[in-house]
């Protein structure tokens, strides 16, 4: 009983954090998707230049941790100019993690235009279009069925990563834990955070899945 007292009196304190950590982590991959089209059809491009550049801003975002970006991005960027000093804590991880998003979601639809038939691309010059009308008109709307479930992945593993903001002492979940842990004395508080987690999780796994099979059978 006791316990059961602890936890519906952390229970508005971690609802609080669960928004900041849901509202981040959409945030974040929906820049990451617009960013990763753009990135996408860079690498595909018949221009050295765009592939060169869309190719090692993947390498980069990927090839280094999330952690060590986002740290550059709030302590980082200030020691270089005090203009690109970032003070809101919640814009400053949108950023490290719109970019590091957007590298993946780059990778996940390079895949998914890449598995369309190439006869698909015959199609539109035969019937007059532009690369970017045919990838707008044909390629990606058969491509958004292979996207849901590499992108429902993306969005659980940032979901979970959205824990590293409490470096910056951003309130999301787990900052909000290590705070009642703190006053509290009590690490019991990790029981229902990690539920949270679990719940937050599992509701948007569902999501993808019904958007999967919607997509499947339509």
């Amino acid at each position: 009983m006791d316990l059961l007292k602890k936890i519906i009196g952390w229970t508005p304190q971690l609802l609080s954090g669960a928004k900041i950590t849901i509202l981040l982590t959409l945030c974040s991959v929906v820049a990451g998707l617009i960013l990763g089209i753009i990135l996408a059809l860079g690498s595909m491009s018949k221009s050295k230049i765009l592939r060169g550049l869309s190719k090692a801003y993947v390498f980069f975002f990927r090839g280094t941790p999330l952690l060590m970006q986002l740290y550059f991005v709030y302590y980082g960027l200030p020691e270089i100019s005090r203009a690109l000093t970032i003070n809101n804590k919640f814009f400053a991880a949108f950023i490290a993690f719109g970019l590091n998003s957007g590298a993946y979601c780059s990778e996940i639809f390079r895949s998914a235009i890449q598995s369309i038939d190439k006869g698909q691309f015959e199609a539109g010059k035969v019937l007059g279009l532009s690369y970017l009308q045919t990838m707008k008109l044909i390629i990606l709307p058969q491509s958004i069925r292979r996207l849901i479930p590499p992108v429902g992945n993306e969005f659980i593993m940032m979901l979970k990563d959205a824990s590293l903001v409490s470096i910056i002492a951003l309130a999301d979940i787990t900052k909000v834990t290590r705070s009642i842990q703190s006053s509290t004395a009590s690490s019991l508080v990790y029981i229902p955070a990690m539920i949270l987690y679990l719940i937050i999780t599992a509701v948007f796994t569902l999501l993808f899945h019904w958007l999967e099979k919607k997509n499947t059978y339509e």
